[in-house]
């Protein structure tokens, strides 16, 4: 992967945590082992909590060579932290402005995929105040449906719903999360998740397959971060050519969206090998049982040079260069390279580990 090495002790990092959004929690988590590790290799860290009336302030007080964002939710993955160290013209981890923004609202990302020709679930998108019949949605989706707020992450207001009167209660329920509610089709089959590193050269890390607990039915916020939650287990139990259109396709929504850096896109696995794209992360969850750093473990890259990394990626030009270029231009242009069985990055992982 294309990144500017850098001394650490030369380079100011400014992490940003916790928030307002309804994961401000998950943010704390994320933003403390992030600038444990990044003290750890070397850098130099201020931490400044987002939630604090004068954060801009304290950003431009640190004077910063990158931003790390360790943020989730609203203000902080939807492209609105990205624009504000835009205009203070400072490097910063992760996607720009307008991929975060996409990729934060699943009914934009759907539009995204399907232009780049990436399979994604049939769905309707319902705005606060709008007239809708639950019967025509059954017959236009099927029986079983999945319900989300269209702007939020973890898996927060999302159901899964098996018959009419069950839709309507979980499509209000949503719309107390966001105007915006996604009603999709639900795919049976097994659900993954496949990390992208790179800014114009991507790396496809192993398949990760998500197994709910035997109380949980998806992988929704309890199974994310509870201990006894969700099961990871890498690879994933399914076969070469589903693993190859697993990479092929997260790889596919990194580009179409025009991330930079890393993200984390979720697949469902469908019964007839269909790998369909749901939603794609550009902060992606750096706590003790988040998925993102199970996988680059599995090929031999510890949380510590992940962090790195992703600070590398910041400060390369490309990362700028790519912000800066519209969806299908350069972005897009940039090579892919993924493996089968197991291996990444010139590493080996191990054909089936399970990680509880």
């Amino acid at each position: 992967i294309q990144t500017t090495s850098c001394v650490p002790q030369d380079v100011k990092v400014t992490l940003l945590k916790g928030g307002e959004s309804g994961e401000r929690e998950i943010s704390l988590v994320s933003g403390g082992a992030c600038a444990k590790a990044l003290r750890e290799v070397g850098f130099p860290v201020t931490e400044i909590d987002t939630k604090d009336p004068d954060k801009i302030q304290q950003i431009l007080d640190s004077k910063p060579d990158v931003v790390f964002i360790a943020l989730h939710g609203k203000d902080g993955e939807d492209g609105c932290v990205q624009g504000l160290c835009e205009l203070m013209r400072v490097p910063y981890t992760g996607p720009g402005v307008l991929a975060s923004a996409l990729a934060m609202d699943k009914t934009r990302a759907k539009a995204f995929y399907r232009a780049h020709g990436l399979p994604t679930p049939p769905a309707v998108t319902l705005n606060r105040g709008d007239e809708y019949d639950v019967e025509e949605i059954i017959e236009s989706l099927g029986g079983k449906c999945v319900v989300k707020p269209a702007r939020e992450g973890s898996s927060l207001g999302v159901s899964i719903v098996n018959d009419p009167a069950a839709l309507d209660e979980a499509i209000q329920a949503a719309f107390e999360c966001d105007s915006i509610v996604l009603v999709e089709r639900f795919i049976k089959g097994t659900e993954v998740t496949v990390a992208v590193l790179g800014n114009t050269e991507f790396e496809a890390l192993p398949v990760i397959e998500i197994v709910p607990s035997e109380t949980g039915e998806f992988y929704d916020f309890e199974e994310k971060y509870s201990a006894g939650g969700a099961t990871h287990i890498i690879p994933a139990r399914i076969s070469d050519e589903e693993t190859k259109a697993c990479m092929e396709n997260a790889i596919g929504a990194h580009r179409a969206l025009g991330c930079v850096g890393v993200s984390r896109t979720d697949l469902m696995v469908g019964e007839d090998g269909t790998c369909w794209v749901i939603e794609t992360n550009t902060i992606p969850g750096m706590t003790p049982t988040s998925l993102l750093p199970d996988t680059a473990s599995r090929v031999g890259i510890s949380f510590n040079d992940l962090c790195k990394m992703m600070v590398e990626l910041a400060l390369d030009d490309s990362a700028a260069d790519e912000r800066g270029a519209l969806s299908g231009g350069s972005a897009a242009m940039g090579r892919a390279r993924f493996s089968i069985g197991g291996t990444a990055m010139s590493r080996t992982c191990p054909r089936a580990v399970v990680l509880r």
